[in-house]
Protein backbone atom coordinates (compact mmCIF):
# COMPACT_ATOMS: atom_id res chain seq x y z
CA UNK A 1 0.00 0.00 0.00
CA UNK A 2 1.21 3.35 -0.05
CA UNK A 3 2.13 5.45 2.97
CA UNK A 4 2.99 9.24 3.82
CA UNK A 5 4.38 9.70 7.30
CA UNK A 6 2.37 12.80 7.93
CA UNK A 7 -1.21 11.47 6.39
CA UNK A 8 -3.15 13.10 9.85
CA UNK A 9 -3.42 16.13 11.26
CA UNK A 10 -2.41 14.48 14.70
CA UNK A 11 0.43 12.63 13.59
CA UNK A 12 3.34 15.28 14.39
CA UNK A 13 2.31 14.95 18.06
CA UNK A 14 1.66 10.90 18.28
CA UNK A 15 5.14 10.64 16.48
CA UNK A 16 7.15 13.73 17.79
CA UNK A 17 9.77 14.47 14.90
CA UNK A 18 12.86 13.92 17.78
CA UNK A 19 12.03 10.71 18.45
CA UNK A 20 9.92 8.19 16.71
CA UNK A 21 11.75 4.89 16.81
CA UNK A 22 14.90 3.75 18.14
CA UNK A 23 16.55 3.61 14.98
CA UNK A 24 15.59 7.31 14.64
CA UNK A 25 16.49 8.86 17.91
CA UNK A 26 18.46 11.61 17.75
CA UNK A 27 19.78 14.09 20.44
CA UNK A 28 18.50 17.80 19.45
CA UNK A 29 22.19 19.92 19.66
CA UNK A 30 22.40 22.85 21.52
CA UNK A 31 21.57 25.65 20.11
CA UNK A 32 25.35 27.85 21.17
CA UNK A 33 27.67 28.03 18.13
CA UNK A 34 25.29 26.49 15.80
CA UNK A 35 25.73 27.18 12.19
CA UNK A 36 21.85 27.00 11.84
CA UNK A 37 21.63 29.47 14.38
CA UNK A 38 24.30 31.67 13.22
CA UNK A 39 22.24 31.05 9.30
CA UNK A 40 19.46 32.04 11.06
CA UNK A 41 21.14 35.41 12.26
CA UNK A 42 22.89 36.77 9.50
CA UNK A 43 19.79 35.82 7.27
CA UNK A 44 18.11 38.20 9.68
CA UNK A 45 20.37 41.01 8.65
CA UNK A 46 19.76 40.13 5.37
CA UNK A 47 15.87 40.67 5.66
CA UNK A 48 17.20 43.89 8.44
CA UNK A 49 19.00 45.41 4.70
CA UNK A 50 15.99 44.56 2.35
CA UNK A 51 13.27 46.01 4.68
CA UNK A 52 16.11 49.49 5.47
CA UNK A 53 16.02 49.63 1.81
CA UNK A 54 12.10 49.46 1.00
CA UNK A 55 11.36 51.43 3.60
CA UNK A 56 13.23 54.39 3.69
CA UNK A 57 11.61 56.58 0.90
CA UNK A 58 8.30 56.28 2.48
CA UNK A 59 10.07 59.11 5.56
CA UNK A 60 12.38 60.44 2.71
CA UNK A 61 9.38 60.87 0.56
CA UNK A 62 8.06 63.68 3.60
CA UNK A 63 11.17 65.88 2.52
CA UNK A 64 11.20 65.33 -1.25
CA UNK A 65 7.93 66.69 -1.59
CA UNK A 66 7.41 70.29 -1.74
CA UNK A 67 5.02 71.48 0.87
CA UNK A 68 4.85 75.12 0.05
CA UNK A 69 2.78 74.21 -3.26
CA UNK A 70 -0.68 74.73 -3.08
CA UNK A 71 -2.48 71.79 -1.49
CA UNK A 72 -5.83 70.61 -0.82
CA UNK A 73 -4.87 69.46 2.67
CA UNK A 74 -7.43 70.73 5.27
CA UNK A 75 -5.46 73.05 7.25
CA UNK A 76 -5.32 72.35 11.46
CA UNK A 77 -6.58 68.85 11.20
CA UNK A 78 -4.52 68.47 14.62
CA UNK A 79 -3.25 71.40 16.56
CA UNK A 80 0.18 70.38 17.60
CA UNK A 81 0.62 70.57 21.44
CA UNK A 82 3.68 71.73 23.44
CA UNK A 83 6.83 73.27 21.26
CA UNK A 84 6.42 74.02 17.76
CA UNK A 85 7.80 71.83 15.23
CA UNK A 86 11.77 71.91 14.76
CA UNK A 87 12.47 73.30 11.63
CA UNK A 88 15.48 71.80 10.15
CA UNK A 89 17.63 72.66 7.35
CA UNK A 90 16.72 71.32 3.69
CA UNK A 91 19.24 71.26 1.65
CA UNK A 92 18.44 68.77 -1.06
CA UNK A 93 16.33 69.38 -4.32
CA UNK A 94 12.42 69.39 -3.37
CA UNK A 95 9.98 68.45 -6.03
CA UNK A 96 6.38 69.41 -6.99
CA UNK A 97 4.63 65.45 -6.93
CA UNK A 98 1.00 65.46 -6.07
CA UNK A 99 -0.41 62.58 -3.89
CA UNK A 100 -1.34 60.45 -6.90
CA UNK A 101 2.46 60.37 -8.38
CA UNK A 102 3.58 59.65 -4.36
CA UNK A 103 1.39 57.25 -4.25
CA UNK A 104 2.52 55.24 -7.43
CA UNK A 105 6.42 55.99 -6.49
CA UNK A 106 5.91 54.54 -2.93
CA UNK A 107 3.89 51.49 -5.19
CA UNK A 108 6.17 50.69 -7.90
CA UNK A 109 8.69 48.40 -6.32
CA UNK A 110 6.28 45.60 -5.63
CA UNK A 111 5.69 46.20 -9.43
CA UNK A 112 9.36 44.97 -9.96
CA UNK A 113 9.00 42.35 -6.35
CA UNK A 114 5.75 40.65 -8.23
CA UNK A 115 7.94 39.48 -11.10
CA UNK A 116 10.43 37.39 -9.27
CA UNK A 117 8.55 35.45 -6.51
CA UNK A 118 7.63 32.52 -8.43
CA UNK A 119 11.07 32.17 -10.23
CA UNK A 120 12.72 32.70 -7.04
CA UNK A 121 11.20 29.58 -5.57
CA UNK A 122 12.45 27.84 -8.54
CA UNK A 123 15.88 28.86 -9.31
CA UNK A 124 17.04 28.57 -5.45
CA UNK A 125 15.29 24.85 -5.57
CA UNK A 126 17.75 24.39 -8.78
CA UNK A 127 21.01 26.22 -8.43
CA UNK A 128 21.17 26.66 -4.61
CA UNK A 129 19.50 29.40 -2.51
CA UNK A 130 22.88 31.30 -1.25
CA UNK A 131 23.78 33.05 -4.05
CA UNK A 132 20.19 33.74 -5.26
CA UNK A 133 19.49 35.88 -2.43
CA UNK A 134 22.74 37.24 -2.26
CA UNK A 135 23.00 38.75 -5.54
CA UNK A 136 18.69 40.03 -5.00
CA UNK A 137 19.56 41.85 -2.14
CA UNK A 138 22.68 43.11 -3.94
CA UNK A 139 21.02 44.51 -6.84
CA UNK A 140 18.75 46.35 -4.11
CA UNK A 141 21.94 47.98 -2.63
CA UNK A 142 22.84 49.02 -6.10
CA UNK A 143 19.77 50.88 -6.89
CA UNK A 144 19.49 52.36 -3.70
CA UNK A 145 22.68 54.31 -4.62
CA UNK A 146 21.06 55.72 -7.49
CA UNK A 147 17.96 57.15 -5.73
CA UNK A 148 19.06 60.70 -5.63
CA UNK A 149 19.95 60.65 -9.40
CA UNK A 150 16.88 59.08 -10.40
CA UNK A 151 15.14 61.18 -8.26
CA UNK A 152 16.58 64.22 -10.20
CA UNK A 153 15.97 63.43 -13.49
CA UNK A 154 12.47 62.70 -13.03
CA UNK A 155 9.74 60.41 -11.38
CA UNK A 156 9.68 58.15 -14.05
CA UNK A 157 13.19 57.63 -13.85
CA UNK A 158 12.55 56.99 -10.15
CA UNK A 159 9.86 54.76 -10.77
CA UNK A 160 12.09 52.66 -13.16
CA UNK A 161 14.79 52.50 -10.12
CA UNK A 162 12.09 51.37 -7.52
CA UNK A 163 10.96 48.30 -9.98
CA UNK A 164 14.37 47.21 -9.92
CA UNK A 165 14.78 47.02 -6.89
CA UNK A 166 11.97 45.09 -6.47
CA UNK A 167 12.98 42.61 -8.48
CA UNK A 168 16.19 42.19 -7.02
CA UNK A 169 13.69 41.90 -3.60
CA UNK A 170 11.67 39.84 -4.84
CA UNK A 171 13.78 36.38 -4.84
CA UNK A 172 14.49 36.95 -1.13
CA UNK A 173 11.83 35.02 0.74
CA UNK A 174 11.84 32.52 -2.13
CA UNK A 175 14.88 31.88 -1.67
CA UNK A 176 15.43 31.67 2.21
CA UNK A 177 11.87 29.68 2.29
CA UNK A 178 14.33 27.09 -0.21
CA UNK A 179 17.12 27.11 2.18
CA UNK A 180 15.10 26.56 5.66
CA UNK A 181 13.26 23.55 3.89
CA UNK A 182 17.11 21.49 4.12
CA UNK A 183 18.38 23.70 7.52
CA UNK A 184 15.44 23.63 10.14
CA UNK A 185 14.49 20.60 11.75
CA UNK A 186 10.98 20.29 11.78
CA UNK A 187 10.36 21.01 15.86
CA UNK A 188 12.97 24.15 15.49
CA UNK A 189 11.01 26.27 12.59
CA UNK A 190 8.75 28.66 14.00
CA UNK A 191 11.90 29.89 16.23
CA UNK A 192 14.40 29.96 13.03
CA UNK A 193 12.03 31.71 10.30
CA UNK A 194 10.58 34.14 13.19
CA UNK A 195 14.85 34.84 14.01
CA UNK A 196 15.44 35.59 10.28
CA UNK A 197 12.53 36.74 9.19
CA UNK A 198 11.87 39.20 12.20
CA UNK A 199 14.72 41.05 10.76
CA UNK A 200 12.39 42.28 8.29
CA UNK A 201 10.56 44.40 11.27
CA UNK A 202 13.78 45.24 13.01
CA UNK A 203 14.69 46.42 9.88
CA UNK A 204 11.62 48.98 10.03
CA UNK A 205 12.08 49.96 13.75
CA UNK A 206 15.62 51.53 12.67
CA UNK A 207 15.08 52.43 9.29
CA UNK A 208 12.04 54.53 10.12
CA UNK A 209 13.38 56.87 13.12
CA UNK A 210 17.48 56.90 11.40
CA UNK A 211 16.06 57.90 8.44
CA UNK A 212 14.27 60.73 9.68
CA UNK A 213 17.31 61.68 12.00
CA UNK A 214 19.67 61.98 8.54
CA UNK A 215 16.86 64.07 7.15
CA UNK A 216 16.89 66.36 9.93
CA UNK A 217 20.78 66.43 10.35
CA UNK A 218 21.73 65.98 6.76
CA UNK A 219 19.29 65.83 3.95
CA UNK A 220 16.90 62.97 2.56
CA UNK A 221 20.02 62.21 -0.05
CA UNK A 222 21.78 60.69 2.56
CA UNK A 223 18.84 58.08 4.01
CA UNK A 224 19.50 56.08 0.67
CA UNK A 225 23.66 56.29 0.79
CA UNK A 226 23.79 55.13 4.38
CA UNK A 227 21.54 52.01 3.99
CA UNK A 228 23.19 51.43 1.34
CA UNK A 229 26.81 50.73 2.55
CA UNK A 230 25.12 48.79 5.37
CA UNK A 231 23.71 46.27 2.25
CA UNK A 232 27.16 46.15 1.17
CA UNK A 233 28.79 45.10 4.35
CA UNK A 234 26.08 42.22 4.53
CA UNK A 235 26.45 40.86 1.13
CA UNK A 236 30.41 40.56 1.72
CA UNK A 237 29.77 38.72 5.23
CA UNK A 238 26.89 36.44 3.65
CA UNK A 239 29.08 35.15 0.91
CA UNK A 240 32.19 34.10 2.92
CA UNK A 241 29.59 32.40 5.67
CA UNK A 242 27.04 30.73 4.51
CA UNK A 243 25.68 27.70 2.33
CA UNK A 244 22.72 26.60 0.67
CA UNK A 245 22.40 23.34 3.05
CA UNK A 246 24.30 21.50 5.42
CA UNK A 247 25.85 19.45 3.29
CA UNK A 248 27.77 22.17 1.84
CA UNK A 249 28.90 23.98 4.72
CA UNK A 250 32.66 23.75 6.08
CA UNK A 251 32.16 24.81 9.68
CA UNK A 252 28.95 22.82 10.51
CA UNK A 253 30.52 20.07 12.73
CA UNK A 254 29.27 16.58 12.27
CA UNK A 255 27.02 16.17 15.11
CA UNK A 256 25.00 19.33 14.18
CA UNK A 257 24.81 17.95 10.35
CA UNK A 258 23.46 14.39 11.33
CA UNK A 259 20.72 16.01 13.66
CA UNK A 260 19.57 18.06 10.56
CA UNK A 261 19.47 15.76 7.91
CA UNK A 262 17.52 13.30 10.34
CA UNK A 263 15.30 15.13 11.32
CA UNK A 264 14.67 15.97 7.75
CA UNK A 265 15.07 13.07 6.33
CA UNK A 266 11.13 11.59 6.17
CA UNK A 267 10.14 15.27 5.40
CA UNK A 268 11.86 15.98 1.97
CA UNK A 269 11.67 14.48 -1.34
CA UNK A 270 14.49 13.60 -3.95
CA UNK A 271 15.93 16.77 -5.83
CA UNK A 272 14.87 16.12 -9.27
CA UNK A 273 13.61 19.05 -11.94
CA UNK A 274 10.03 16.85 -12.14
CA UNK A 275 7.28 19.17 -9.54
CA UNK A 276 4.22 18.65 -9.03
CA UNK A 277 2.60 22.25 -10.46
CA UNK A 278 -0.97 20.71 -10.80
CA UNK A 279 -1.17 19.50 -7.61
CA UNK A 280 0.01 22.75 -6.04
CA UNK A 281 -2.03 24.61 -7.81
CA UNK A 282 -5.03 22.74 -6.96
CA UNK A 283 -4.07 22.17 -3.15
CA UNK A 284 -6.55 23.58 -1.28
CA UNK A 285 -4.16 24.42 2.06
CA UNK A 286 -2.03 26.73 -0.19
CA UNK A 287 -4.65 28.78 -1.44
CA UNK A 288 -5.71 29.67 2.46
CA UNK A 289 -2.21 30.02 2.65
CA UNK A 290 -2.33 32.70 -0.41
CA UNK A 291 -5.91 34.38 1.19
CA UNK A 292 -4.54 34.93 4.56
CA UNK A 293 -1.02 36.44 3.00
CA UNK A 294 -3.04 38.85 0.39
CA UNK A 295 -5.12 39.59 3.58
CA UNK A 296 -2.26 40.20 6.29
CA UNK A 297 -0.19 42.51 3.58
CA UNK A 298 -2.84 44.29 2.44
CA UNK A 299 -2.77 46.53 6.22
CA UNK A 300 0.75 45.83 6.39
CA UNK A 301 1.91 47.46 3.58
CA UNK A 302 -0.69 50.12 3.28
CA UNK A 303 0.85 51.18 6.63
CA UNK A 304 4.46 50.59 5.85
CA UNK A 305 4.45 52.90 2.78
CA UNK A 306 1.83 55.71 4.12
CA UNK A 307 2.56 55.45 7.85
CA UNK A 308 4.97 58.59 8.01
CA UNK A 309 2.45 60.29 5.50
CA UNK A 310 -0.69 59.96 8.20
CA UNK A 311 2.12 60.46 11.36
CA UNK A 312 2.76 63.80 9.15
CA UNK A 313 -0.53 65.04 7.45
CA UNK A 314 -2.93 63.99 10.23
CA UNK A 315 -1.27 64.21 13.30
CA UNK A 316 1.11 66.73 12.92
CA UNK A 317 4.44 65.34 13.89
CA UNK A 318 7.57 66.64 12.26
CA UNK A 319 10.15 64.52 9.81
CA UNK A 320 12.23 63.94 13.18
CA UNK A 321 9.53 62.62 15.64
CA UNK A 322 7.66 61.20 12.60
CA UNK A 323 9.95 58.40 11.99
CA UNK A 324 10.63 57.58 16.22
CA UNK A 325 7.08 56.99 16.30
CA UNK A 326 6.11 55.25 12.84
CA UNK A 327 8.81 53.07 14.14
CA UNK A 328 6.98 51.80 17.49
CA UNK A 329 4.31 49.23 15.76
CA UNK A 330 7.32 47.88 13.90
CA UNK A 331 9.27 47.33 17.70
CA UNK A 332 5.74 45.58 18.98
CA UNK A 333 5.94 43.48 15.93
CA UNK A 334 9.40 42.16 15.91
CA UNK A 335 8.82 41.60 19.64
CA UNK A 336 5.71 39.42 19.15
CA UNK A 337 6.90 37.85 16.38
CA UNK A 338 9.99 36.54 18.11
CA UNK A 339 8.09 35.70 21.48
CA UNK A 340 5.28 33.60 19.15
CA UNK A 341 8.10 31.61 17.47
CA UNK A 342 9.12 30.67 20.83
CA UNK A 343 5.66 30.00 21.81
CA UNK A 344 4.56 28.39 19.22
CA UNK A 345 7.70 25.51 19.19
CA UNK A 346 6.98 24.75 22.27
CA UNK A 347 3.33 24.29 22.14
CA UNK A 348 4.15 21.92 18.99
CA UNK A 349 6.91 19.86 20.77
CA UNK A 350 5.07 19.58 23.69
CA UNK A 351 2.24 17.72 22.18
CA UNK A 352 -0.59 20.12 23.81
CA UNK A 353 -1.79 21.17 20.21
CA UNK A 354 -1.38 19.68 16.77
CA UNK A 355 0.74 21.84 14.02
CA UNK A 356 -2.23 22.74 12.30
CA UNK A 357 -4.05 24.38 15.33
CA UNK A 358 -1.24 26.12 16.30
CA UNK A 359 -1.14 27.60 13.13
CA UNK A 360 -4.72 28.41 12.71
CA UNK A 361 -4.24 30.17 16.25
CA UNK A 362 -1.83 32.64 15.83
CA UNK A 363 -3.21 33.31 12.26
CA UNK A 364 -6.47 34.84 14.40
CA UNK A 365 -4.52 36.42 16.81
CA UNK A 366 -2.15 37.75 14.32
CA UNK A 367 -5.29 39.21 11.88
CA UNK A 368 -8.00 39.62 13.92
CA UNK A 369 -6.35 41.71 16.46
CA UNK A 370 -4.97 44.32 14.46
CA UNK A 371 -8.36 44.79 12.48
CA UNK A 372 -10.00 46.01 15.77
CA UNK A 373 -7.04 48.19 16.75
CA UNK A 374 -6.88 49.47 13.15
CA UNK A 375 -10.54 50.54 12.86
CA UNK A 376 -10.44 52.08 16.67
CA UNK A 377 -7.27 54.31 15.39
CA UNK A 378 -9.97 55.81 13.10
CA UNK A 379 -12.03 57.04 15.99
CA UNK A 380 -9.11 58.46 18.26
CA UNK A 381 -9.13 61.86 16.47
CA UNK A 382 -6.50 64.09 17.66
CA UNK A 383 -5.43 62.09 20.35
CA UNK A 384 -2.00 61.51 19.65
CA UNK A 385 -1.20 59.01 22.73
CA UNK A 386 -4.05 57.44 21.95
CA UNK A 387 -3.44 56.98 18.33
CA UNK A 388 0.26 56.14 18.18
CA UNK A 389 -1.14 53.01 21.11
CA UNK A 390 -3.79 51.27 19.11
CA UNK A 391 -1.26 51.91 15.62
CA UNK A 392 1.53 49.85 17.91
CA UNK A 393 -1.28 47.54 19.52
CA UNK A 394 -2.64 46.69 15.92
CA UNK A 395 0.96 45.80 14.47
CA UNK A 396 2.26 44.24 17.19
CA UNK A 397 -0.47 41.68 17.19
CA UNK A 398 0.63 40.91 13.83
CA UNK A 399 3.53 39.41 14.72
CA UNK A 400 2.06 36.15 15.82
CA UNK A 401 1.42 35.53 12.39
CA UNK A 402 5.16 35.06 11.44
CA UNK A 403 4.35 31.53 13.24
CA UNK A 404 0.73 31.14 11.89
CA UNK A 405 0.30 30.98 7.90
CA UNK A 406 3.68 33.02 7.17
CA UNK A 407 5.49 29.61 7.98
CA UNK A 408 3.04 27.25 6.66
CA UNK A 409 4.37 26.06 3.66
CA UNK A 410 7.47 24.16 5.38
CA UNK A 411 4.60 22.77 7.09
CA UNK A 412 2.37 21.43 4.28
CA UNK A 413 5.68 21.36 1.18
CA UNK A 414 8.98 21.66 2.94
CA UNK A 415 10.73 20.18 -0.40
CA UNK A 416 8.41 22.61 -2.50
CA UNK A 417 8.27 25.54 0.36
CA UNK A 418 10.39 27.98 -1.65
CA UNK A 419 8.27 27.53 -4.86
CA UNK A 420 4.90 27.90 -2.62
CA UNK A 421 6.13 30.63 -0.77
CA UNK A 422 6.70 32.53 -4.41
CA UNK A 423 3.42 31.54 -5.25
CA UNK A 424 1.80 32.99 -1.93
CA UNK A 425 4.05 35.99 -2.21
CA UNK A 426 3.44 36.81 -6.17
CA UNK A 427 -0.80 37.34 -4.36
CA UNK A 428 0.52 38.91 -1.24
CA UNK A 429 2.39 41.32 -3.38
CA UNK A 430 -0.60 43.08 -5.39
CA UNK A 431 -1.71 44.70 -1.97
CA UNK A 432 1.84 46.35 -2.12
CA UNK A 433 1.09 47.69 -5.43
CA UNK A 434 -2.62 48.85 -5.43
CA UNK A 435 -3.05 49.10 -1.25
CA UNK A 436 -1.04 52.82 -1.29
CA UNK A 437 -2.48 54.09 -4.55
CA UNK A 438 -5.98 53.33 -3.63
CA UNK A 439 -5.32 54.85 -0.19
CA UNK A 440 -4.02 57.80 -1.26
CA UNK A 441 -7.07 58.15 -4.09
CA UNK A 442 -9.39 57.75 -0.91
CA UNK A 443 -7.42 60.62 1.40
CA UNK A 444 -7.19 63.44 -1.30
CA UNK A 445 -8.04 65.90 1.63
CA UNK A 446 -6.11 63.84 4.34
CA UNK A 447 -8.94 64.20 6.49
CA UNK A 448 -9.37 61.91 9.46
CA UNK A 449 -13.02 60.72 7.96
CA UNK A 450 -11.16 59.42 4.85
CA UNK A 451 -8.66 57.80 6.61
CA UNK A 452 -11.10 55.83 8.32
CA UNK A 453 -12.49 54.52 5.55
CA UNK A 454 -8.54 53.41 4.41
CA UNK A 455 -8.22 51.44 8.03
CA UNK A 456 -12.22 49.81 7.56
CA UNK A 457 -11.03 48.55 4.41
CA UNK A 458 -7.76 47.11 5.41
CA UNK A 459 -9.93 45.36 8.69
CA UNK A 460 -12.48 43.93 6.83
CA UNK A 461 -9.84 42.45 4.59
CA UNK A 462 -7.92 40.63 7.43
CA UNK A 463 -10.72 39.25 9.00
CA UNK A 464 -11.78 37.70 5.87
CA UNK A 465 -8.30 36.21 5.52
CA UNK A 466 -7.98 34.74 8.98
CA UNK A 467 -11.40 33.15 8.45
CA UNK A 468 -10.49 31.22 5.09
CA UNK A 469 -7.60 30.33 6.99
CA UNK A 470 -8.95 28.58 9.62
CA UNK A 471 -11.54 26.81 7.61
CA UNK A 472 -8.93 25.68 4.70
CA UNK A 473 -5.22 25.43 6.62
CA UNK A 474 -3.92 22.58 7.51
CA UNK A 475 -0.72 21.45 9.55
CA UNK A 476 1.33 18.39 7.96
CA UNK A 477 2.77 17.27 4.64
CA UNK A 478 0.55 17.00 1.44
CA UNK A 479 0.80 14.07 0.02
CA UNK A 480 1.85 14.95 -3.29
CA UNK A 481 4.88 16.90 -1.35
CA UNK A 482 6.94 13.47 0.11
CA UNK A 483 8.18 10.73 -1.20
CA UNK A 484 5.74 7.62 -1.52
CA UNK A 485 7.10 4.67 0.65
CA UNK A 486 5.70 1.18 -1.40
CA UNK A 487 5.22 -1.41 1.21
CA UNK A 488 3.51 -5.30 0.82
CA UNK A 489 1.45 -6.98 3.35
CA UNK A 490 2.51 -10.61 3.85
Amino acid sequence: MDYSPSDTETDDCRKPLLHRTNEDRVEKVPICGSSRYGLALLASYGFFVAYTLRVNLSVAMVDMVNTNKSSNASPSLCPRQGPERPKHKQTARVYDWGPATQGWILGSFFYGYLLTQMPGGYLARKYGAKWLLGLGILGTVIFTLLTPLAADLGPGYLIAVRVLEGIGEGVTFPAMHSMWASWAPPLERSRLLTISYTGAQLGTVVALPLSGQICYYLDWTYVFYVFGIIGLLWFILWTAMVSSTPDTHKRISDIERHYITTTLKNELSPSSDSIPWSSIFSSLPLWAIVVAHFSYNWTFYTLLTLLPTYMNSILGFSIQQNGMLSALPYLGCWLLALLGGQLADYLRESCFFSTVAVRRAFTIIGMVGPAVFLVAVGYTGCDYTLAVGFLTISSALGGFSASGFNINHLDIAPSYAGILLGITNTFATIPGMVGPVIARALTPHNTIEEWRTVFYISAGINVFGAAFYTLFGKGVVQPWAIKVVHSHDS
